[in-house]
């Protein structure tokens, strides 16, 4: 898959990786999509024993059939520190060199990983999101800020999730019972958009399966490495 030419680069150090969030974060763009997707990717990553190492794992699956299209896995060296609320820099070169590999073109991608659902509204689906120009959703099992309300304990039930005064995101019960998900808009998706496309993507697990699919290939290749 081909991406747009390069924002930014990564080498720097945190005081200026913080500096770019805000400056990124006036580009992310809210917008319909323009029809329900067939094509959803999830991406997640895994590190090597040692930390040195990142490896990322983007799953594409088809919505209607509930079937795996494509799998591709990228190493890349974990350069960046490990510093909450920076963990794009320390992940997206992995994912993006995964994102190359596809030889499908999704129509949204999902990331377990924040969106606008960040203290400076830039984490790893929104960023990843602006760099590929594309429809971007973070589903994440864990709150990163804002304050939430516990949704109902139905399947579907949402609750929303707000950072001084903001709602940046929602927190969703994709299965009756069970710990919900955070949900944002990682970049040209409305909040609504995110939700339905999450909700499209549960079978029977909490996780959506694009997300938990491609959770499942980078522990198994991380294990055999």
């Amino acid at each position: 898959m081909k991406l747009p030419p390069p924002l930014h680069r990564w080498s720097m150090i945190p005081r200026q990786a913080i500096s770019l969030q805000k400056r990124l974060a006036g580009q992310i763009r809210i917008e319909p999509l323009r029809e329900a997707p067939r094509l959803v990717a999830g991406a997640d990553v895994a590190f090597s024993a040692d930390g040195r190492r990142c490896l990322a794992g983007v799953v594409v699956w088809d919505v209607p059939t509930s079937q795996v299209v494509e799998e591709q896995l990228a190493w890349r060296p974990a350069k960046f520190p490990y510093v909450p609320g920076l963990l794009s820099f320390r992940e997206a070169p992995a994912v993006l060199a995964a994102v190359r590999k596809l030889r499908s073109r999704p129509d949204v991608f999902m990331f377990d990983a924040q969106g606008v659902a960040h203290p400076r509204r830039m984490g790893l689906a929104s960023h990843v999101g602006l760099l590929m120009d594309c429809p971007s959703i973070g589903c994440a099992k864990s709150r990163l800020c804002g304050e939430q309300i516990v949704p109902a304990i139905a399947a579907g039930s949402i609750a929303p999730l707000i950072d001084h005064g903001e709602t940046i995101g929602v927190v969703l019960r994709t299965r009756g019972g069970i710990n919900p998900v955070y949900v944002s808009i990682g970049h040209r998706v409305t909040l609504d958009g995110a939700i339905a496309v999450v909700l499209s993507c549960v079978t029977r697990y909490r996780l959506p399966e694009p997300t938990r699919l491609a959770h499942i290939l980078v522990t198994g290749h991380r294990r055999d490495e």
